[in-house]
């Protein structure tokens, strides 16, 4: 098994991966075979449920692949679940404030940090094999917090978002910024700028959501940790592209 994500991270590598929202096991092991950092398993739009998400997880496994995956909106119970499964993390979306981040960091982490449920007999545990203690440190240590920033009080608050103890950093949802903001809001382009320079200033960590290879190399030259690759976008560009030879 490749060394945690988290520990990539901190010897300085930046990281690409894919974002899966089908619920099919092939995509998951070609996304694996290819060579890519990580995945993501997308629970907040995508229709895969707790089982599906476990064989995702044990075929990531297989391959030395780990996954992070993507909850809905204030689902504790998902978030548990998905890391008693063996999830390397989790994303979150709509993270508008501190107290959410906060809420976000209590579902994920056991005492004293957060408040999750313990349990090593889950298959994160080993099954109850391994030490209590352990298991405890390395989650710690290991799990990899994303938390989304994806409105204009989210961006406001930015800065107070990512110094809660636990949060490791943030993928703007550009989608949802762009449709929650007003008029009177900044521009999307200058609110996701305002993001970057907080980030910058920081030592939380910048994920990059991307519809294709330029875009990708664009966002890790411009200071992105990890970038994933929104499968579903380039899946239908690339058949688009396939069915042009018949025009």
């Amino acid at each position: 098994m490749a060394a945690a994500l988290k520990a990539r991270l901190a010897a300085g590598e930046q990281l690409v991966g894919v974002l899966l929202r089908m619920p099919a096991e092939e995509l998951t092991e070609m996304v694996a075979v290819s060579g890519f950092d990580f995945i993501v398993i997308d629970c907040e739009h995508g229709p895969a449920d707790v089982a599906d998400l476990r064989s995702h997880l044990a075929l990531a496994a297989c391959h030395g692949v780990e996954v992070l995956v993507r909850v809905g909106s204030a689902e504790p119970a998902l978030v548990l679940r998905a890391l008693d499964q063996g999830a390397a993390g989790i994303i979150a979306p709509h993270i508008d404030s501190a107290a959410d981040a906060q809420a976000l960091v209590d579902s994920v982490h056991y005492p004293p940090l957060g408040h999750r449920g313990f349990a090593t007999y889950s298959r994160a545990g080993r099954f109850g094999l391994t030490d209590p203690g352990e298991h405890r440190q390395r989650l710690v240590e290991e799990t990899l917090l994303i938390g989304m920033i994806e409105s204009p009080a989210g961006v406001a608050r930015a800065a107070e978002i990512l110094a809660v103890p636990g949060i490791d950093g943030t993928m703007i949802g550009t989608a949802d910024l762009g449709a929650s903001r007003t008029a009177s809001d900044p521009a999307l382009a200058d609110l996701v700028a305002e993001v970057h320079r907080v980030l910058a200033g920081s030592s939380a960590r910048r994920m990059d959501i991307v519809p294709g290879v330029d875009a990708a190399a664009q966002a890790l030259a411009g200071g992105a940790d990890l970038v994933v690759y929104n499968l579903a976008h380039t899946l239908m560009g690339h058949l688009a592209d396939l069915r042009s030879a018949q025009r």
